[in-house]
This record gives C-alpha cells, sequence and structure tokens, in this order.
C-alpha cells in the first residue's frame, strides 16, 4: 500500500499520547508535523488495548525522533500488534515456545479463582513450598490442592514465601483495596530532574548514549531493547545463578549485548561500578531494598554519579502496602479486575490479547529516558524517570470500554523478520515503530551472558 492510499488517523485521536505531551514537552504541532499514525486495531480486547499500545509506542517514537532530529515516525497498529505479541508469535528454529509454563495461569480455589506465576524455576519452587507441594507436582495435582484453599489465602502464604501469586477480583474489588486507594495517583509516567545545578556532562550531545540494563522480563527488556534499536550501547547485566529463558532473552534481546556479574562478589561489584561512572543511562527493575545493598538506590546514585540518568520500573508503584510485591502483566491484570473485564462468560477470567501492560510500560520508560537524554543536553541535572505496571493498568481501566473491540491479523508474516542468529534462525517482530528509513532490528537472538561487561570501543 503507498503512503498516499494508507489510511492514518489524526495524532490528536489517540488520547494516551495528548495525556503524555505535557509530559514529554512536545507540542501537538510538533506531533502533528513528524508522527504518521496508522489505522486499525488488531489487539482484540473489551478494553481500548490498541489505544494504549499505539499511544505508548508513539511516546517513545516521537521523544526519539526530537532527541535524534529525525523528520518522521511511522506507527502502524498491525505493527505495534504484531510487536506487543512477539512472545506468541517468535519461532526459532520453526519452533514456538509456551509464553507460560504449566504452574502457571488461572486456577480455580473454594471460593474464586487465582493466578499463579511459575515461569522461573524459583518462583515455582517458593510456590509449591508454600502450598506443601512436592517439586515434582504436575499441574493437576496442583489444580486439585488448590480447590481446597481460600482464594485471599494461596495470595498471602505465597508472597509470604517470595513466590506469585494473587486473588483475581472485580474491579469494584479492587478500588476497595487500600493498594488500589493509595496508587490511584501515580502519574503514568514521570521525568524529573533532582539536582537542577548539575553540570552539563562533557560530550553529552555526541557518541552513542552508555544504557546499563539491569532488568529482567518484559517491561524493562522491552524500554532498553528500544534504545538499542535507536542506537544507544546497551548492556544488560544479570546474576548468573538467576539464569534468563533463553526465549524471554531472544524475544527482547535484539541490538543488544548481555554479560554476567554476580554483585555479591566485590570485584563483580566493582566492575558494575566502574561501568556506571561513564554510564548515560541505569534502568532498574528490582525491587528498591534489593539494590540498596550494592549502592543502586536512587539517593546514592545522585550522590555518587549525579549525571547518570536514573529509569526505574515497578510492578504495583513506590506506594501502598504492595510497594515491595514481586509482580508480572499477568498478575497485575488478574488482581486490579482486568481479567474480569476480558472474561468470555462473565464468570472465568480471561487476559488481554497481549502483555500490553508490559508492553506499554517499556515504550513509556524509554519516552521518558529519551526525553531526559535531551534535557541533561541541554540544562545539565540528575534526572530520575519512573514508570509502572500498575499505573498503565490504571490509565486502561480509567478509560473505559472499547468501541472497537478489533480484530486478530489473519496474516502476521509482513510485519515479521527471518535472520540467523546465535540462537538459531529466529522470525520475530520488526521494530514497533519506523524512524526516518531505519525499521530494522540490527542484530538477534544472542545468547545471555555471552558478552564482555565492558562498552563497545566504536
Amino acid at each position: 500500500m503507498t503512503d498516499a492510499a494508507r489510511p492514518l488517523q489524526t495524532p490528536q485521536s489517540n488520547s494516551l499520547l495528548c495525556s503524555l505531551l505535557p509530559v514529554l514537552q512536545l507540542s501537538p504541532r510538533y506531533v502533528q508535523e513528524h508522527l504518521q499514525l496508522g489505522a486499525g486495531n488488531f489487539l482484540p480486547s473489551n478494553l481500548q488495548v490498541n489505544e494504549l499500545a499505539c499511544g505508548a509506542v508513539a511516546a517513545a517514537a516521537l521523544s526519539a525522533a526530537d532527541l535524534r532530529q529525525a523528520q518522521t515516525v511511522t506507527v502502524e497498529p498491525a505493527q505495534v500488534s504484531v510487536a506487543f505479541r512477539n512472545d506468541q508469535l517468535q519461532t526459532i528454529d520453526g519452533e514456538h515456545a509456551a509464553v507460560f509454563k504449566s504452574h502457571s495461569g488461572f486456577f480455580q480455589t473454594k471460593d474464586g479463582w487465582v493466578r499463579l506465576h511459575g515461569n522461573y524455576p524459583h518462583h515455582r519452587q517458593r510456590l509449591l513450598e508454600a502450598l506443601g507441594l512436592p517439586d515434582a507436582c504436575p499441574r493437576e495435582q496442583l489444580a486439585d490442592t488448590l480447590k481446597q484453599w481460600r482464594a485471599i489465602d494461596v495470595e498471602e502464604t505465597v508472597t509470604a514465601a517470595k513466590g506469585i501469586a494473587v486473588k483475581v477480583r472485580d474491579t469494584a474489588q479492587w478500588q476497595q483495596s487500600e493498594q488500589a486507594q493509595q496508587a490511584a495517583d501515580v502519574p503514568l509516567l514521570s521525568i524529573d530532574n533532582i539536582a537542577r545545578q548539575t553540570p552539563i556532562p562533557p560530550g553529552s550531545q555526541q557518541g552513542r548514549p552508555r544504557v546499563l540494563d539491569l532488568t529482567r522480563v518484559i517491561a524493562g527488556p522491552v524500554a532498553t531493547r528500544t534504545l538499542a534499536y535507536l542506537g544507544c550501547d546497551v548492556l544488560r547485566i544479570d546474576n548468573p545463578a538467576m539464569p534468563e529463558l533463553p526465549v524471554q532473552h531472544v524475544d527482547t534481546g535484539a541490538d543488544k549485548r548481555s554479560a554476567l556479574l554476580d554483585l555479591r562478589e566485590p570485584e563483580a561489584l566493582h566492575r558494575l561500578h566502574e561501568l556506571l561512572s561513564t554510564a548515560d543511562v541505569l534502568v532498574t527493575g528490582y525491587r528498591p531494598q534489593a539494590l540498596a545493598a550494592f549502592g543502586l538506590d536512587s539517593a546514592t546514585l545522585a550522590r555518587t554519579y549525579p549525571h547518570l540518568i536514573h529509569a526505574t520500573l515497578s510492578a504495583w508503584t513506590f506506594a501502598g502496602p504492595w510497594r515491595d510485591r514481586r509482580g508480572f502483566d499477568s498478575i497485575v491484570q488478574a488482581a486490579t479486575g482486568i481479567g474480569m473485564l476480558e472474561s468470555a462468560d462473565g464468570a472465568t477470567p480471561g487476559a488481554l490479547p497481549a502483555q500490553a501492560l508490559d508492553h506499554a510500560t517499556g515504550y513509556l520508560l524509554a519516552a521518558g529516558i529519551l526525553r531526559a537524554l535531551k534535557w541533561r543536553s541541554e540544562q545539565g541535572g540528575t534526572w530520575r524517570v519512573q514508570a509502572h505496571l500498575l499505573a498503565t493498568a490504571n490509565w486502561l481501566l480509567a478509560s473505559g470500554a472499547a468501541t472497537d473491540k478489533g480484530i486478530s491479523l489473519a496474516d502476521v508474516s509482513p510485519w515479521q523478520l527471518r535472520q540467523p542468529s546465535p540462537s538459531g534462525i529466529v522470525i520475530q517482530s520488526l521494530p514497533a515503530f519506523a524512524i526516518d528509513s531505519h525499521a530494522r532490528f540490527s542484530q538477534v537472538g544472542g545468547l545471555w551472558g555471552s558478552d564482555d561487561p565492558s562498552w563497545r570501543t566504536d
């Protein structure tokens, strides 16, 4: 389809993007001049998931355009839908991998439903131990056991054991909770300069920004993958004792490098701080108390590395009694009432067509980082960027029912690339947006932990 024939929306038609323009300090005129926003909805849902997805991607794309002085960014809903569903659609050597393991998902209890997350071995182990089940417990035995429990007891028992489980609530039940009330006013995205007198870093307007990535799973890695796609030198650091799921790493690892450091070892911690001394951005997705032990909490970073942009994300925000709880997109959906709103029969919980809270929050965080890079180069300062899955869920719930429920793409192949890689032949989504003529990842399928913990020399 030619540009002239391709249906477009007016940028002002996306309510999420419009609500973010004051935060991003982008004018409606700038958006009108630089954004091509396609028409269509390919994320079928009872909620405004397409609005959320396209708005978050457009926010990141426009922030990139302003930083790079690009002329045009293109956001096509079909492409966005494939990018958001890449974990479902991606193949490696022709094989699909299950998105959720057997001990994850919805389970009935004696008085309702719970949603469990046991994809990672340590979460699965904590879950089963909390419920008094053996490590070799099959899904069927887990399901039978849970029917003897109350949903709230499962949530509290597994959470106390540092596992991940949540009672499925409807929206009314969630809104009555203390967590919902205390986190209600947390903004969708915040970008703050906490030390305005910090000088502009030398050379901050030239060369590729250096981004240290201390995130896992989807939201954080989506943010840093976006930065890598745009030319940043992104180095992901993981603990060798906590391997990432290989298909998860391939899903979100394009254009990045991956190294391993056990921060409990003095030499490794020293190396991390050497990297931080010349980094532009640190992105973290771990709980604050876990980072403080290594001098990576926000207050210490501001004192030690005042030029560093520190971007953080969380599941439940930093407000309320759940602020230190572990959480994932699927868990936030279930707790907040989204699962029941997506129910097909009004009784059995459902889910969004993609892990849209994760992906949208990742693009929002990337947008905030790109604006902070721009403003730091102009003003100096010590910048903090925050985004949260719960704040994203709050926006989606507040936006109400979708008037256009959308349709699934019959053929996703036009929006995918096929590329040989160290992991095998990878077929996965193209980037969610195009910037000028740039619309492909340079490298995909890198191996987890296969790089040196050092910055590129180019």
